[in-house]
């Protein structure tokens, strides 16, 4: 039985991380302060004989044994992080400092959960791990951006100086169960005001494209990359490349719901990247991985949850 960390771990993406791992015979401590992640989604999960909360935030010193650390605490939110720059800044650059040093005292592997949001507005597509990105550092979404992009620099900078097992993947745009209704990301955005019958809300044109990644696809390359060998340390791309615009995507929710909503237009967000599509070739050739589930099937089980959330 591995000792396993998952910060951020009653996040979305982190509560389901937990549930996986604790299925698959682990003992998993979820470190989280509720700051973005919400008790609602590890409630099943307390009373688990195998499930240990330590509710702190992660820019304060860990010490804990552990044989494997997941770093996904960060609000991901636009709404949130751009509300809260500092906080979200110092979670991503110092929560890992912290989180490093509490892996390099326990020898214990490390995983960041870093983004695609290091490519910023990109001029290369679809993005590869070896593109060094287009982001602008004094921007509304730099504390985001900026953030992930300091981590994964601790991250190899440990790794050199200590031979610090390092895992890195940049995750595009997961969807699923457990969003939140109120976090401003898109996928949960328009769900939510199509099931309400309002208006659907595009931001600038719509034609922007996006690369949607069903929550459990995206596990399933993480804890690849994380089993995966030690020679092995990213960063890599954990996404789905199927492209498509705003636009397509509301409309695939129209359809999925049912709904009679119409769609209104919004000035498009400041430094909002125009495109955005992993290369997945190394995940398929390093990690064997490549995502299972279409963007209609991932939808579908979207909905039924929101659906569900509202009613």
């Amino acid at each position: 039985m591995k000792r396993i960390l998952v910060s951020g771990g009653a996040g979305f993406l982190g509560s389901h991380l937990c549930e996986r791992l604790l299925h698959e015979g682990n003992y998993v401590l979820c470190l989280d302060n509720f700051f973005s992640g919400h008790r609602r989604n590890i409630q099943s999960f307390l009373g688990h004989p195998n499930f240990e909360l330590l509710e702190q935030d992660v820019i304060l010193p860990v010490s804990v044994p552990v044989d494997e650390i997941y770093n996904l605490a960060c609000p991901a939110s636009p709404l949130l992080y751009q509300r809260f720059p500092i906080a979200t800044f110092t979670t991503s650059v110092i929560g890992s400092l912290r989180l490093l040093e509490l892996a390099t005292a326990h020898r214990a592997k490390i995983l960041q959960a870093s983004t695609s949001e290091v490519y910023g507005d990109p001029e290369v597509h679809p993005q590869p791990e070896s593109y060094t990105g287009n982001v602008n550092p004094i921007g509304p979404r730099a504390c985001y951006d900026e953030g992930k992009r300091g981590a994964e620099t601790l991250f190899f900078d440990f790794h050199r100086i200590h031979n610090l097992s390092i895992k890195v993947g940049r995750i595009f745009n997961t969807y699923g169960p457990r969003m939140s209704a109120t976090d401003g990301r898109v996928v949960s955005n328009l769900i939510i005001q199509a099931l309400k019958g309002q208006d659907l809300t595009i931001r600038g044109d719509g034609f922007q494209t996006r690369s949607f990644c069903y929550v459990d696809d995206t596990l399933d390359g993480m804890i690849r990359l994380m089993q995966s060998s030690d020679v092995v340390t990213g960063p890599i791309n954990i996404g789905n490349a199927t492209e498509c615009t705003i636009l397509e995507l509301a409309s695939l929710i129209l359809d999925l719901t049912g709904s009679k909503s119409k769609l209104t237009f919004e000035p498009a967000a400041e430094d909002d990247p125009l495109r955005r599509q992993p290369n997945i070739e190394l995940a398929k050739k390093t990690l064997a991985w490549e995502p299972q589930i279409s963007l209609r099937e991932g939808l579908l089980k979207t909905i039924a949850y929101f659906e569900t959330y509202l009613y």
